[in-house]
């Protein structure tokens, strides 16, 4: 079995094949992209299996890969950087670490979904982007105003901004003429914008439907469609996760840790994996407080009474959410509030 580390680049490739003996067989630099580096691959003795590491596309790569080897792993980035922490960088070098990490057989891998799931995740992230854009014009529109003197109280009569009678008074209000084009633009924009939400939610929406799982995590108190699409599409198969906690570590949800003798300090949250669905599970647990009395109790037992605990507690509170929703859709149970 041939042992191949692949250091992947836009314009050239690097290629380092170890013998069954771990020994340097060979090395290759490939110059060009992705169709170059899959030519050369193709022409490597067999057996051979390979490790790169992940990246844009390594989803795409790893079909391929797949039909050209025996046995494919993909490498954490962020794993990796602990185990190299070498102050020289080099394709050829690195190559030789990943083919070297994979005769050990010590490759920290990550979980490799379907083409359908990566697609529903980039549809969730560029609505999420979209979102993002949206609240950015709003923003400016509300600094527009307040640099003509119009304070929150005098918007709309106290009203709402963003319903049609707001934006018509928004377009009744007597602006300079550069001020008046750029309210026009924005306008546009947010109209645009709107639109191309409404279409991305209504394919969702599509996607949604054909996942059991999403009904069932939409039964929590404070968990909408957003919320929990996101986390079937980044969970995508639960029983990938030995136990539950480290759901919450995969979402970056649990503290960073330094422990030396009998001191163990706790820092802030590592912030790993997708930030969109650490942002949804807190707003989760938010309205969760809110309308469950099972959620208010975690809430209320992390914070102790102290309300400097408060955006702790919040945290926390996310993060056993994750517990919970990774639970119940291995069980297929809904939610139940406790009664004590």
């Amino acid at each position: 079995m041939y042992h191949v580390g692949v250091d992947l680049g836009d314009k050239c490739s690097s290629i380092a094949i170890l013998n069954d003996e771990g020994k340097v067989f060979k090395q290759i630099e490939v110059k060009g992209g992705w169709g170059a580096l899959l030519g050369r691959v193709a022409m490597l003795p067999r057996p051979m299996a390979i490790c790169y590491e992940a990246s844009c596309g390594y989803g795409y790569l790893h079909e391929k890969f797949s039909r050209l080897s025996d046995r494919v792993q993909v490498a954490h980035p962020g794993q990796l950087r602990l185990i190299f922490r070498a102050k020289k960088k080099h394709n050829r070098v690195d190559a030789l670490k990943l083919a070297k990490l994979l005769y050990l057989d010590e490759v920290p891998r990550v979980h490799v979904p379907s083409v359908d799931v990566r697609s529903w995740r980039m549809m969730i992230e560029f609505r999420q982007k979209l979102l993002a854009r949206r609240v950015s014009v709003k923003n400016q529109i509300r600094g527009m105003l307040k640099s003509q003197g119009i304070t929150s109280g005098e918007i709309a009569g106290g009203k709402s901004l963003w319903t049609k009678k707001g934006i018509a008074w928004l377009n009744g209000v007597e602006l300079p003429e550069l001020e008046s084009l750029r309210r026009e633009m924005m306008i546009d924009e947010l109209k645009e914008l709107g639109g191309k939400m409404k279409r991305v939610e209504v394919e969702l929406a599509k996607v949604a439907d054909r996942h059991p799982g999403v009904s069932l995590l939409m039964t929590i108190p404070g968990v909408g469609i957003r919320t929990a699409e996101t986390f079937v599409a980044y969970v995508d198969d639960v029983k990938r996760f030995d136990r539950l906690k480290q759901v919450g570590s995969y979402f970056g949800l649990v503290p960073c840790q330094d422990a030396t003798g009998n001191v163990n300090r706790l820092g802030h949250i590592t912030r790993d994996g997708p930030a969109t669905m650490r942002k949804l599970l807190i707003e989760a647990g938010w309205q969760g407080i809110r309308r469950s009395v099972t959620i208010r109790a975690f809430f209320e037992r992390v914070m102790r009474k102290d309300k400097d605990r408060r955006k702790i507690a919040l945290v926390a509170t996310g993060h056993w959410l994750s517990r919970v929703m990774a639970s119940m859709l291995r069980s297929g149970e809904c939610w139940r509030e406790r009664v004590n």
